[in-house]
């Protein structure tokens, strides 16, 4: 019951590109964002559909797998746990972020073309 305590799960697309660096040591790290849809039927039987967007963060593996395979529009169903940052802005306001640290993805769509 451990592994249950904070997992996510989730399948979507990208909404663009992620964003890959390389810190020092050679460690990567990529970013990306993920949209999920939910659709139902509203009171007047009118077809609804709602997304919602999620900050996903890979390291290590999973970064470079995250660059080699994942571009916008990409479907993919993701694993990982949510963890909560705090920082301080250019002004000087503390800003909180949620976001998804990716711990295993299963590609759904096409694979990305090589250059």
């Amino acid at each position: 019951m451990y592994a249950l305590r904070n997992k996510v799960q989730l399948i979507g697309n990208l909404g663009a590109d992620p964003e890959i660096k390389t810190l020092d040591g050679g460690k990567k790290m990529a970013r990306f964002n993920m949209a999920t849809n939910e659709s139902y039927n509203n009171s007047k039987g009118e077809k609804v559909t709602e997304t919602q967007w999620h900050q996903v963060v890979a390291w290590g593996k999973a970064a470079e797998l995250t660059e080699k395979f994942l571009f916008k529009g990409s479907e993919v169903a993701i694993e990982g746990k949510l963890v909560n940052r705090v920082y301080n802005n250019k002004e000087g306001e503390k800003k909180y972020i949620t976001e998804v640290q990716l711990n295993e993805m299963l590609l759904l769509g096409e694979k990305k073309k090589e250059s």
